[in-house]
């Protein structure tokens, strides 16, 4: 079988002794789409570790200006290959080319590298500190080892492994990285990948600043986060993955930095409903439905008092979530996971008021759902 190949020590090599295969999904159209990219086994990943030790001591002595020079120039290169990039992260997220890949999500990327590259220059980010009455003087520095950065399936471009914020804050400090894709968009990523590859070699920077592979197995990815060559993880993503590699990375005591889904609840008063209740319910629906639902600050969980007001309020809520047409959703697992969580709210003693089950449309859909609890009911079986 031909595989997508994998960046490790700044060539495009194929997998050694990959674990399977994955596909990137159209989720408009729920095909599977070309080409097939490789699930890494360990030798892979050991492969990329040892490439990165000689990034890493390459790095020690980089000139800041080096470092910033490259990020400017894989800025410049995303932006030179904008419409190719912009095109295919639609096709494989659904999130729209326009406005959202082109005048938001990409142009914040390319602007969080040139901060990224400003930072580096200035080097503000050490925090040199000469404490004079205990005679300490400390800053920060580079790692001893390279950045493992975890990119989230809803920000294929901003929060991407290889040119989101982790990554760009890695790569200021003087750390190599080694992106895992998300398998939801595997060709965005390696696209970025080639940008950032032409942009090292352009640059002058080490070969292995910049790897690449796309998933591997899960023990593989514990392995990698507690790996003793690495320096630290960076994560984006699902509660559930999130603590499962923290807990590893914890127990080999390596630095973990991780940004996980939230219910992020919400409280309306009183006098807001009989201020304005429409209009916040309006700016609630909105809120819960931008970007699907699938943005980590949807909210997820609204408080009211028991009061007319507020039967008032979830009545005009109620009807935005009804009147309005299904999104398409980002996957497989987003249907699914939805109709899993509505099983366990009502198992708890929610109601539901609006959706509830899947939806027949020709991409992955869920009815827009909203439900119901009654706060003692909440309280006393919270989760």
């Amino acid at each position: 079988m031909t595989y997508v190949p994998v960046l490790i020590d700044g060539e495009w090599r194929d997998p050694i002794n990959p674990a399977g295969t994955l596909q990137a999904v159209n989720p408009r159209m729920k095909e599977a789409l070309d080409p097939v990219y490789p699930v890494s086994s360990r030798d892979d990943v050991d492969a990329a570790l040892v490439a990165a030790q000689a990034a890493v001591r390459a790095l020690r002595d980089m000139p800041p200006d080096r470092i910033a020079a490259f990020l400017e120039a894989y800025a410049a290169n995303i932006e030179a290959r904008a419409e190719e990039i912009c095109r295919v992260a639609d096709t494989e997220t659904a999130l729209g080319y326009a406005p959202r890949m082109r005048d938001v999500e990409l142009p914040r990327t390319t602007n969080q590298l040139r901060q990224a590259a400003a930072a580096a220059r200035d080097r503000s980010w050490v925090q040199a500190t000469i404490d004079t009455a205990t005679n300490i003087r400390s800053m920060f520095g580079p790692l001893a080892g390279p950045v493992v950065v975890f990119g989230p399936n809803n920000f294929p471009l901003a929060f991407n492994s290889v040119s989101g914020g982790d990554f760009a804050a890695a790569i200021a400090a003087g750390n190599p990285v080694i992106g895992k894709a998300n398998t939801g968009h595997p060709g965005t990523t390696k696209l970025l990948a080639e940008a950032a590859l032409d942009a090292i070699h352009a640059t002058g920077m080490p070969r292995a600043l910049v790897q690449l592979i796309y998933r591997t197995p899960r023990d593989v990815g514990l392995t990698l986060v507690s790996h003793p060559l690495v320096g630290a993880t960076g994560f984006t993503g699902s509660k559930a993955a999130g603590l499962k590699l923290k807990a590893a990375a914890d127990e080999a005591g390596k630095p973990i930095y991780l940004e996980m889904s939230s219910v992020n609840p919400i409280f309306v008063l009183l006098g807001v409903l009989r201020e304005r209740g429409a209009e916040v319910a309006q700016e609630l629906y909105a809120s819960c439905a931008l970007g699907a639902g699938q943005f980590c600050t949807n909210p997820g969980l609204t408080v009211v008092l028991d009061s007319p007001e507020s039967d008032e309020f979830i009545a005009a809520v109620d009807a935005l979530f009804a009147a309005n047409p299904p999104q398409t959703l980002l996957g497989p697992g987003g249907p699914r996971d939805i109709d899993a969580a509505v099983e366990r709210l009502t198992a708890g003693g929610a109601t539901v008021l609006t959706g509830g089950r899947p939806v027949d449309e020709p991409g992955f859909a869920y009815a827009n759902t909203l439900l119901r609890v009654d706060g003692d009911r909440f309280v006393a079986a919270p989760e």
